[in-house]
């Protein structure tokens, strides 16, 4: 790959990323920051974000527009797929019974996976209906703010 492209894919990854965090999100950048945040007591939502156009251009804005509801999870966080690999491998060992996905959303209490928001029921759809998978979720599973 030459310089210019690799330069090209560095703004596209960071303008990722500070997309999703002034969403609100925080970034888990280590294994370790995944286990201490994801088994805490209460609701987790995890963004896995990706730098895929399509889907990911779909995805941040729904995670940014979904939180802005009655019923939210406690806590607001993001593993970035390929690029902080070892963070999004330990994020998806407790994501049971789901492949990878990204982007995709992974809704946890206690540590413990309720459900998923997978790629595919984000790719191709737009992003108010992705909003809209996310909010049922917050009404089965999160308390109100």
């Amino acid at each position: 790959m030459n310089m210019d492209f690799n330069l090209f894919m560095n703004d596209i990854v960071q303008q990722a990323r500070k997309e999703i965090v002034a969403a609100g999100y925080s970034e888990l950048k280590t294994p370790e920051e995944v286990e201490d945040v994801l088994n805490k007591q209460g609701t987790t939502l995890v963004m896995v974000n990706s730098v895929c156009g399509c889907a990911g251009g779909i995805a941040r804005p729904a995670a940014a527009h979904a939180i802005h509801y009655d019923k939210r999870p406690d806590q607001l966080v993001t593993v970035f797929a390929g690029q902080d690999k070892e963070a999004t491998a330990r994020a998806r060992e407790m994501f049971v019974g789901y492949p990878p996905s990204s982007p995709s959303f992974a809704l946890l209490k206690d540590g413990k996976l309720l459900t998923m928001v997978e790629r595919h029921e984000i790719e191709g759809h737009d992003p108010m209906s992705v909003v809209g998978k996310l909010q049922a979720a917050f009404d089965e599973y999160c308390e109100e703010v």
